[in-house]
């Protein structure tokens, strides 16, 4: 089992990664030599200016993009050698997603989108495990709820209990406060450092909001896309005085021991 530097079991890792979009000039390259490793039952958020390459970074950790340079491994699986079939199998068993936009089907109770991965890979929910999660989200009269008669804020817990309920390896949240108001928003972030301190969930998430940030056990700061700093236990205060110095000129990579 791969470990990180701390001595901690990795969830997922990126090992010099490059990823360049375009040709000619129109070549950008939005990732330069990444490495970063993401340990088992941690929350991690991922930051940086507009362009920085955060959410690049995710897609190519979940599998959602592919890499020209480099490798990356959810647990012990080096996803970036998989073909089309074993990484939707991947996708579907072992990762969870969580987006700004629900992604849930109107037509489906808020009990059945939660099911709904499980369904498809023929598999059923543990009891137990059902009832936590739903417990967790706070969600039990609700369930029998289509999306539209659920707010935002429930909307997006019900994507968080789907993403979990399949106990995958790491859970990827791209901006999942974004489309919230500052109350629900705090629900949401909530149930995640929960799902972490009491369920040993893996939460990568990537955010522009320094609140949002302050949520996680860390947090890794992207430019021009390299990872250039990291804070540990972090506050909104200073996940924003992070923010407001990348956003100035020539700014020094600080080393980073993931």
């Amino acid at each position: 089992m791969a470990v990180t530097k701390a001595g901690e079991p990795v969830a997922a890792r990126a090992e010099e990664i490059w990823k360049v979009y375009g040709s000619g000039e129109a070549r950008v390259v939005a990732l330069r030599g990444v490495s970063a490793e993401f340990g088992r039952g941690r929350f991690t958020a991922i930051m940086g200016p507009s362009g920085s390459g955060k959410s690049t970074l995710m897609h190519c950790l979940a599998g959602l993009d592919t890499i020209d340079k480099g490798t990356v491994h959810v647990g012990g699986t080096e996803v970036s050698r998989l073909g089309d079939k074993a990484l939707t199998r991947l996708r579907r068993d072992r990762i969870g997603f969580i987006f700004q936009q629900f992604n849930l089907l109107p037509t489906l109770s808020a009990a059945e989108n939660i099911r709904l991965p499980l369904d498809i890979a023929g598999r059923k929910a543990n009891p137990q495990w059902w009832d936590t999660v739903i417990a967790t989200v706070g969600l039990a009269d609700r369930l029998g709820h289509r999306p539209s008669q659920l707010s935002g804020g429930q909307q997006q817990r019900v994507a968080c209990a789907r993403a979990l309920m399949g106990r995958p390896d790491v859970i990827f949240a791209d901006e999942p406060t974004g489309n919230l108001d500052s109350r629900s928003g705090a629900e949401v972030l909530s149930f995640l450092r929960s799902s972490v301190r009491e369920h040993g969930q893996t939460i990568v998430m990537v955010t522009h909001d320094p609140v949002a940030a302050s949520y996680a056990d860390r947090v890794v700061f992207l430019a021009d896309g390299s990872i250039v700093d990291e804070l540990a236990d972090p506050t909104a205060d200073t996940v924003l005085d992070t923010m407001k110095r990348l956003d100035t000129p020539d700014v020094p990579a600080a080393p980073v021991m993931l």
